[in-house]
């Protein structure tokens, strides 16, 4: 008896033959444009080494020797400045933009100067070049911050952020207290807080307040009742710059402050730098947006990172519910992130699948790029990315290749869920403003989410038993007990 070769089914309607076989390239070409992955620099099971007395550092250190910088010209930050302006090239370095127009760019050499210039005027009316001469800084990101606190730093005095969150009393502690007799500021509001303070005789140590903005003639009468003189920021007397060994003060609240060495922001930096060497490496042609406050240290670290390289810092227009159209215009490829920000994206993405079909697709989407992340595939330009997420990631500007997240722990499903839609790497840093920001950071190739990494590479970390919350040291859980710089 003959078989006959035969097969009997049920004809599927055409649109869902179409569907199947779209459905199977799009899996097809997924599989076939896959890239190489990111391999950890060290063994994921042993990201960390014992020291002594319980206390553990970085795997990346091939011995106990801490990491002090990264670069051996750049040991100050006034010579992470000047590495940047030589290996740029004399390429752009701040950015700043009016509202619907292009970015405008300072090359490092017209940063160097106008601080130069600054500090010279400092110095022509009598400040000194010492480790004890403060110098505030009451301004939100902007160019001219970073050329105030490059102003200090080349003429060896000390810059002291002051910021009004933390309310009237702190402004009149930090004044009192670091005897600033000069505070430079952005915007005649707050001149007329600083004044305040000194009509009332809260601040008699305060003459100097330099506007970065226009003011009137008002406002200057204002001061001179006071004995505070006001002026303009701008160009002034030249002098040479004293290189000697500088000090940085940032203050956290009042009666708090923490002293901070050009060596602990450049160890801090070069411990930054080590954590991402394997697979990101800072270049001329990339560009951070600032838009976290520079008064914290997580800015400022992740600003000498791009300054050592001779890389571009933009500055948002100042208002943070116009950051989206910043970063289009910017297009950052370095984003320093906290929580709130990336909660908000997350919360986006979620709301814009409307229907179950939607949701299904975009949950799918998700795993199949979470699938590559667990490999060490991080990329933007799978089938998923154009289908899916391109649009959340041109809101960022389409570059961002790297984020990292600080201030505060991220929920681990969010942080997965982003590591797969937005196709950059995303780390995860611990640390505090008063021991320099980053003191630990995921490790580079591990994906895992729910922690905060290990010390980096500039620090030794150690834990101690937290016995009521069932946390002990030797499950690598406890409280810290210390960090050493």
């Amino acid at each position: 008896m003959l078989f006959s070769h035969q097969f009997f089914f049920t004809p599927l309607p055409t649109p869902a033959i179409v569907a199947l076989f779209s459905f199977g390239a799009l899996v097809l070409l997924w599989l076939l444009t896959q890239p190489k992955p990111v391999r950890p620099p060290v063994d994921l099971q042993r990201q960390s080494v014992g020291t002594k007395d319980g206390a553990r550092r970085s795997a990346l250190l091939k011995s106990n020797s801490l990491m002090a910088y990264y670069y051996d010209d750049a040991r100050t930050l006034y010579e992470v400045f000047q590495r940047g302006l030589h290996v740029s090239g004399n390429g752009p370095c701040l950015g700043y933009r009016k509202p619907k127009q292009p970015y405008q760019w300072l090359t490092y050499k017209q940063v160097s100067n106008k601080a130069e210039f600054l500090g010279s005027a400092l110095l022509h009316r009598g400040l000194k070049p010492a480790a004890n001469q403060f110098i505030g800084i009451f301004a939100q990101n902007r160019p001219e911050w970073i050329i105030s606190e490059l102003a200090c730093y080349t003429y060896s005095m000390v810059a002291i952020p002051l910021y009004d969150t933390l309310g009237p009393e702190a402004l009149v502690f930090i004044i009192k207290k670091a005897e600033i007799s000069t505070v430079i500021c952005d915007k005649p509001d707050k001149a007329e807080i600083l004044l305040s303070n000194s009509e009332k005789g809260l601040t008699p140590v305060l003459n100097t307040i330099i506007l970065m903005d226009s003011f009137d003639s008002e406002l200057k009468e204002r001061g001179a009742k006071c004995s505070v003189e006001l002026m303009i920021f701008g160009r002034a007397c030249c002098a040479v710059p004293h290189l000697t060994f500088a000090l940085l003060l940032c203050p956290l609240g009042d009666p708090k402050g923490a002293m901070l060495t050009h060596e602990n922001v450049v160890a801090d930096a070069a411990g930054f730098i080590k954590s991402l060497e394997s697979t990101f490496s800072p270049v001329p042609d990339d560009v951070t947006i600032s838009y976290l406050p520079l008064a914290h240290m997580f800015e400022r670290v992740v600003q000498t990172v791009l300054y050592s390289s001779g890389a571009r810092v933009g500055f948002f227009q100042g208002d943070v519910r116009l950051l989206t159209d910043d970063m289009k215009a910017l297009k950052p490829t370095v984003f320093p992130v906290v929580p709130r920000i990336l909660n908000r994206v997350y919360d986006k993405i979620q709301s814009g699948a409307q229907t179950p079909f939607q949701k299904r697709i975009l949950n799918f989407a998700a795993r199949m790029k979470h699938a590559e992340v667990k490999k060490g595939i991080i990329r933007n330009s799978s089938i998923w990315d154009k289908l899916i997420f391109q649009k959340v990631q041109l809101t960022m500007g389409g570059r961002v290749r790297v984020m990292v997240t600080g201030a505060a722990p991220i929920s681990p499903p969010v942080l997965s869920f982003l590591r797969a839609a937005l196709g950059c790497q995303i780390f995860e840093a611990y640390g505090q403003t008063e021991c320099t920001a980053g003191c630990t950071f995921t490790m580079a190739g591990d994906w895992t989410a729910g922690h905060v990494g290990v010390p980096i590479s500039c620090n030794i970390v150690k834990l101690v038993d937290v016995e009521e919350m069932n946390y002990f040291a030797s499950n690598g859980e406890g409280e810290v007990l210390y960090v050493l710089l």
